[in-house]
Parts: C-alpha cells; sequence; structure tokens
C-alpha cells in the first residue's frame, strides 16, 4: 500500500516541477528575461547535447573504448566534409561509404 503512495507523490513532485519550470517563462513573459551571457551561453545547448549523444558512440565499439574504429573514422570523415563543402548529403554519402568499406569490404 504504501509503495502506490510513494509512486503517485514523486509522479506529483516530478510533474509539478516540469510544469513550474516551463510554465514560469510564460507566466512571467518579459519581466522574467534571462541574463545575457546566460542567453549567449544557450546557444550552444544544442550542439553540445547532440555531440554528447553522437560522441559515446563513435568511441566505443565493441564495448571498448577504442581510438582506432570504423566509426570514428566515418565520423572524422563526416566532419570534415561537412566543414569543408556546404552540401547535406555528401557527408552523410561519404561517411556511410567510408564505414560500409571498412566494416563488409575490410573486414574491421
Amino acid at each position: 500500500m504504501s509503495e502506490g503512495i510513494w509512486l503517485w507523490l514523486t509522479l506529483l513532485v516530478i510533474g509539478s516541477t516540469t510544469i513550474l519550470t516551463r510554465g514560469s517563462f510564460i507566466l512571467l513573459g518579459e519581466k522574467g528575461r534571462l541574463p545575457p551571457a546566460l542567453q549567449r551561453a544557450l546557444r550552444y545547448a544544442p550542439a553540445a547535447a547532440l555531440s554528447a549523444l553522437v560522441m559515446p558512440d563513435l568511441l566505443i565499439d565493441g564495448g571498448e573504448v577504442s581510438p582506432f574504429n570504423p566509426k570514428l573514422a566515418a565520423g572524422l570523415v563526416v566532419i570534415a566534409v561537412a566543414l569543408r563543402w556546404r552540401n547535406p548529403w555528401l557527408p552523410f554519402l561519404l561517411g556511410m561509404g567510408l564505414l560500409l568499406l571498412m566494416r563488409k569490404g575490410l573486414g574491421w
């Protein structure tokens, strides 16, 4: 019985926290502005979140950290091609081509 109460209490606290933090910007409106330094820092949040999701997958191969693996090589090619040419398809095609070549062709 007490486990059910704690579960509902936990869900209530989590839901309230979510509603209060997101709703505060709507309720406060212009009065609740973030400092300019924080606004500038938040511009980099999407790139930081994306790199936090992608980098572990590039560095870990077969459950181990490996600096020499096909995924990391393909990722480096993607970065180099994306910085050099602004074509959205070219990094994808060359990165996947290199990854498939190293995995299937060379047996890595």
